[in-house]
């Protein structure tokens, strides 16, 4: 019998290692057998990485060794299936070494994947032996029989899809010369009657030997088990293949039915071809439950995670969190908006809110297929987001701070990926949405982290000490079985989640569009792609090296986003600066030379970049607006303002109230507000602006503090037509803190009216928009640079006051 010429994945002796085959580094040994090594190599050319096969100098040896290589690469080489491992190039490297490149498949084996999974359900050996079958019908089809289909010959890629390789003995169905009487080929236990007994190739052998695997498959062991190879080859010319009783409990009838049709003994009486059993078993899959499952290929480690996901907590919210939200829950001035915001900066909470909305149990009430949590807030109430809250596990009391620590710096990934998501949203409509598509981008990264925990950090161990860069995708699939992508969408199908949100789980192939989709989901989708892999750039890259690939990303998406490179950069400073906001909100500490610290540290040169780059009335919005909206305090010496700050702001937010609950005089609550901000923080002024209906700006009405009703009278703020900050913050209407207004970039934006009447170096605007549409401003000043000092506890005080201003307009009129 000749011996299969390829590697046994399984092998464990070493062999040296040459450091380069042609243009090919060689990385480390796949796996090795009598007659072949492979290799895990790097092909410079292409930038990519590669399997290449190495021939052992005994075969080169033998008579037909390197026929027999040549014959691989040709029967390969003729086939072009999703589902075969496809080869790139044979060549002879110095001192007559024979080497072919293959397509480099992540995975394992169907041996190793049986060897960790056992028995496999039905519906999953069914979908594996489909993608097989279609491999092989494939090559039928090309006249091409493989002869020694098997386990170790099959791979199981990151997605659960099966990929046919080792076509080192196929032969062609009508050219191969008959072999000689005695001349046996192919693996014993596999192979079909007919080539135990040395007859020509035909397809049915190879519907034979799936039939073994598929029947290996439902019962979690091998069809025939015989340590003597010559033994096994006449138990299968002489013996009918019996079925073991411990199949798949989902096994039935109709499916025994057809694995026993491919394995008897007469071929005339089996499938005629891989194709014929492909369609018998797709039609058993459509006749009952399985029609669903048939096509999943489930994998064991998504299986074994649902399973896991039953008994085990959810994600862990963060304390700070929780509290928060219990607060706004029970204040009576809060809004939908305000209880929203403080749930998107939690990856658990949004992740189970997203969850509930979308089971059964709410599809009466209009859920469903909900992907904001703004519509699932207004589904479930505050009670039930109060409820919700409080069912979580809390981060910071978990007993392994190790890990602990590693998940929160996965959930601030996942945040930021958000955050710039959000930022190249295509209008403001669709942020939220965006948001939550960039946090789940990478839910089988975060789901591994807690759940899989040593899994993920073997993973990032390979990532970091690899010889050769390698994707991550690539790397979880050699530990997990599965890549992150596949292992996300699995459980995001189980929960029910959208299909918007599923979709903007999936990595796009190719290269971006040249310009925006048509579609806005579409366009939605490579906002969250981008968003996400800028975050991914911002974690690992070099700083030296990351303005220059940051321009790169920026330019590789620009078309399809519809944006300047200088915007996208605009909107990555954006999302940094937000979630700074968050992480100081939220009291979160992270290491500065942690990957998750490089997200909190944005250098004077990015700001400049940023701040200065769009000339456009909307690239001065998105720039210099959003660039410069809040931020809290980001390093150690700026210190919070005093606490008796915070309780005379919550003092005046408390009289405001009870003000506004019996009849009030609008002007008496605007000055009750400007008072509770002059008093708290000792601004140098406060102004109060109101829009003009007849010149169509904002104008100064009333304020407090050092020449404050001269000032005043100098405020004009259009509302159409403008180029300049204050414009661009009210018709943005983003609260806006400006620390020094000297720097060269800050005063070339500001309005020839503001340098010459009011002329502050450290500012707050606070716009007031109703449908989109600035009707007021609170403007607050200091008289020195960078003496404006506001955490995110004031902020949040702050808009509160703001927001009470609002809706004392709206109650009035």
């Amino acid at each position: 019998m000749k011996a299969p010429a390829r590697p046994d994945a399984a092998a464990t002796s070493s062999s040296p290692s040459p450091a380069r085959v042609g243009r090919f580094h060689l990385s480390h040994l796949l796996g090795q057998g009598a007659q072949s090594t492979v290799w895990l190599a790097h092909d410079p050319h292409l930038e990519r990485a590669v399997a290449l096969k190495l021939m052992r100098p005994a075969a080169i040896d033998n008579p037909g060794g390197v026929d027999q290589w040549l014959t691989e690469a040709r029967h390969v080489s003729r086939l072009s299936h999703p589902h075969i491992v496809q080869v790139f190039e044979a060549d002879i490297h110095a001192q007559n070494q024979p080497y072919l490149v293959f397509e480099y498949v992540p995975g394992r084996t169907l041996s190793e994947h049986l060897g960790v999974r056992g028995t496999l359900p039905a519906h999953e050996a069914v979908a594996l032996i489909l993608n097989i079958l279609d491999a092989l019908a494939a090559a039928h089809a090309a006249g091409v029989v493989h002869r020694d289909l098997k386990p170790s010959n099959v791979l199981v890629d990151g997605s659960g899809r099966a990929r046919v390789m080792d076509f080192g003995i196929a032969a062609r169905v009508k050219d191969d010369a008959q072999p000689s009487a005695g001349d046996v080929i192919g693996t014993p236990g596999y192979m079909s009657p007919e080539a135990a007994r040395g007859l020509p190739p035909s397809p049915g052998m190879d519907v034979f030997a799936a039939g073994v695997v598929l029947a290996e498959m439902l019962s979690g062991r091998r069809l025939m088990v015989e340590t003597d190879p010559h033994r096994a080859v006449r138990r299968v010319i002489q013996e009918d293949m019996a079925l073991p009783t411990n199949l798949a409990v989902d096994v039935d009838e109709g499916l025994r039915a057809i694995l026993m049709r491919s394995l008897v003994r007469d071929p005339a009486l089996r499938f005629g071809d891989a194709a014929e059993f492909g369609e018998a078993l797709r039609q058993w899959a459509k006749s009952g439950t399985q029609v669903a499952l048939a096509s999943d290929g489930l994998s064991g480690t998504l299986a074994f995670l649902l399973r896991r996901l039953r008994h085990k907590s959810d994600f862990p919210a963060l304390s700070d969190s929780v509290a928060r939200i219990q607060r706004v829950v029970d204040s009576e001035n809060e809004s939908l908006a305000s209880l929203t915001n403080e749930i998107l900066k939690d990856v658990a909470l949004t992740n189970k809110l997203l969850r509930l909305v979308n089971t059964v149990h709410f599809t009466h009430a209009g859920g469903g297929s909900i992907s904001t949590v703004s519509r699932a807030v207004a589904l479930v109430g505050f009670s039930g987001i109060r409820n919700l809250a409080l069912s979580l596990v809390l981060l910071d009391h978990m007993h392994d701070k190790a890990h602990a620590n590693q998940l929160l710096e996965e959930f601030l990934g996942a945040l930021m990926a958000g955050s710039v998501a959000s930022a190249l949203a295509p209008s403001p409509r669709h942020a939220e949405e965006a948001f939550i598509g960039g946090m789940f981008h990478n839910l089988g990264r975060l789901l591994t982290a807690y759940y899989f925990p040593e899994e993920a950090q073997q993973v990032r161990n390979i990532l970091a000490t690899s010889e050769h860069p390698q994707s991550e995708a690539a790397v979880a699939v050699s530990v997990l079985g599965l890549s992150y992508e596949a292992l996300g969408l699995g459980v995001a199908k189980s929960w029910g989640m959208p299909e918007v949100l599923m979709q903007c789980m999936k990595k796009p192939q190719g290269v971006p569009p040249s310009k925006p989709p048509a579609r806005i989901e579409e366009r939605m989708h490579w906002s969250v792609v981008a968003g996400s892999e800028m975050a991914e750039l911002l974690r690992q890259a070099d700083p030296a090296q990351l303005p220059k690939r940051l321009s790169a990303l920026a330019q590789r998406y620009g078309k399809v986003l519809g944006m300047s490179t200088a915007e996208i950069q605009a909107a990555s400073l954006q999302a940094r600066q937000k979630l700074i906001q968050m992480t100081t909100a939220m009291h979160l500490s992270v290491a500065p030379d942690s990957p998750a610290g490089r997200w909190l540290a944005v250098s004077h040169e990015e700001g400049e970049a940023a701040l200065t780059a769009p000339a456009t009335l909307t690239g001065m919005a998105d720039a210099a607006t959003e660039v410069m909206s809040i931020t809290p305090v980001e390093t150690e010496a700026a210190a919070a303002p005093p606490h008796n700050a915070v309780e005379m702001l919550l003092a005046g937010i408390q009289d405001i109230t009870n003000s506004m609950v019996e009849d009030f005089k609008l002007n008496e609550i605007l000055r009750m507000i400007l008072e509770t901000m002059f008093r708290a923080l000792k601004f140098r002024r406060v102004i109060f602006c109101l829009r003009d209906t007849k010149l169509d700006m904002l104008t100064g009405r009333f304020g407090l503090g050092e020449d404050a009703e001269a000032v005043a009278q100098a405020f004009k703020v259009p509302l159409k037509n403008g180029r300049d900050l204050f414009f661009a913050v009210c018709t943005k209407g983003t609260d806006t803190l400006i620390t020094d207004a000297t720097t060269e970039n800050i005063a070339r934006s500001l309005p020839v009216w503001y340098t010459k009447a009011v002329k502050a170096p450290s500012f707050l605007l606070l716009p007031m928009q109703t449908k989109g549409a600035a009707f007021a401003l609170i403007y607050a000043d200091m008289p020195d640079a960078g003496g404006l000092v506001l955490d995110e506890k004031v902020l949040s005080l702050l808009r509160t006051l703001r927001n009470q201003a609002v809706l004392a307009f709206m109650q009035s009129a």
